[in-house]
């Protein structure tokens, strides 16, 4: 059992007796509980600071007297532990407040470092994958419902104040010249609705050579106009400027028209994710060779069609034109010739919009590749787990969890704050 030992003002001694028998394993495990233990008697006098000497108190122009001790249980990393501290109420009785939670940015009966746990554990994995990981590796044993409990409220928090708390930037290696804004789409399974379309955005920084730097990520639930999504994004775009006013803003996006009149407003040149375009070039390489057996041909034409797109400047002119030849097919299946069609009307469209050579020679991005994984990291590897349907508000505080947890830089910065401002916040 852990003891103190000695006090030398905010120092403390602690002695701690392990028992080394069995295995080296079982060793461990008795090593893990006897720094608990430490970890346990330690956080309780460190709560103590934070509790006053039961004197009156004054919140704003509100007085405000204590009552009895009244005894806790809080969870920390390492247990449970219970002491007691003064809550206050005025004379009139009222609402109970607790100097000692507020001072230490106390999380729904969880320490700061806790809940940082909890919730950055529940960002990445589900409820009962998280409690078997604190229980097997931790030999701490919390509810399902602690657990999103206080997930839940942290991601309150980053809801709350997402308009408010402005985060940093971190040091990078290299000069930033160009900021890639994109955006797309993940379907998520929510209980009352079916499948709608949760947003994910991301800004990306590049250096001259065409590096990424750092990249910033969005995510938000469904909802219908997108209007939140968007009041987002731009925010953070605005932030952004602020550093980097020179750069070139370049939004890279699919076809879908909301897109574009939001990346028009934000940035100065606009260009069509080129892995999206190819995929138009893989349906015209069945009008190209379209029989049974000419797959290798199909093979071959598409990928020459694709370098020719990347590198070659009039690219899509050329192809056009290669297009419209082949329209004039008369021995292409419906299939086929709708799909031909679609590409033609597709390049013929957006033209203005696939100078890939260009692009590519002077180290530009020419693709939403971030945004693409982004869908699956920050959306269908933690919301689409098989058997999972949720709830708007349970996708919206996942999805703040990750997208901090995944920029870098912003998870520290983002309990940074609730260090100074306190974890109220969202009350």
């Amino acid at each position: 059992m852990a003891e103190i030992i000695a006090r030398n003002g905010n120092d403390l001694t602690v002695q701690v007796t392990i028992k080394l028998t069995g295995s080296l394993m079982e060793m461990e495990n008795t090593i893990l509980d006897g720094c608990n233990e430490i970890g346990c008697l330690a956080t309780t006098e460190a709560l103590k600071i934070f509790d006053t000497d039961g004197g009156p108190i004054k919140l704003g122009d509100t007085k405000m007297t204590a009552r009895d001790k009244d005894n806790k249980t809080y969870q920390t990393p390492y247990g449970s532990v219970q002491l007691g501290r003064y809550v206050y109420q005025t004379s009139k009785g009222g609402r109970i407040y607790c100097p000692l939670e507020h001072k230490a940015r106390i999380i729904r009966g969880a320490t700061p470092k806790f809940a940082q746990q909890l919730s950055h554990k529940y960002a990445n994995m589900n409820a009962p994958a998280v409690c078997l990981d604190l229980e097997d590796n931790h030999h701490r044993k919390i509810a399902h419902s602690y657990l999103q409990d206080v997930s839940d409220w942290v991601g309150g928090i980053a809801g709350a104040k997402e308009e408010l708390w402005e985060y940093d930037i971190p040091p990078l290696d290299e000069a930033i010249t160009t900021i890639v804004v994109s955006l797309d789409g993940a379907y998520v399974l929510i209980r009352e609705d079916g499948y709608r379309e949760a947003m994910v955005g991301n800004i990306s920084l590049y250096d001259v050579t065409g590096k990424r730097q750092h990249t910033i990520y969005i995510g938000e639930a469904p909802e219908y106009g997108k209007g939140t999504f968007f009041q987002r994004l731009e925010k953070e775009i605005v932030t952004v400027k602020k550093h980097y006013p020179d750069a070139l803003y370049l939004g890279i996006a699919d076809g879908a028209k909301n897109n574009w009149s939001f990346l028009e407003q934000h940035t100065s040149r606009q260009l069509l994710d080129f892995f999206h375009v190819t995929e138009y070039l893989a349906n015209v390489a069945y009008a190209a060779y379209p029989g049974k057996t000419d797959k290798p041909k199909r093979i071959i034409w598409l990928d020459e069609r694709c370098k020719q797109l990347k590198r070659e400047p009039g690219a899509v002119e050329t192809l056009i034109s290669e297009m419209e030849k082949l329209a004039q097919k008369t021995s292409l299946t419906k299939t086929v010739k709708e799909n031909l069609e679609a590409a033609l009307t597709y390049f013929k469209n957006h033209n203005q919009m696939m100078d890939y050579a260009m692009h590519t020679e002077k180290n530009l991005p020419i693709g939403s590749g971030v945004t693409e994984a982004a869908c699956k990291t920050l959306v269908k590897q933690r919301l689409c787990g098989s058997g999972m349907r949720w709830k708007n508000q349970g996708a919206k505080v996942i999805l703040s969890l990750r997208a901090l947890v995944q920029s870098k830089g912003r998870w520290q910065q983002f309990w940074d704050k609730i260090d100074q401002y306190g974890s109220h916040v969202c009350v």
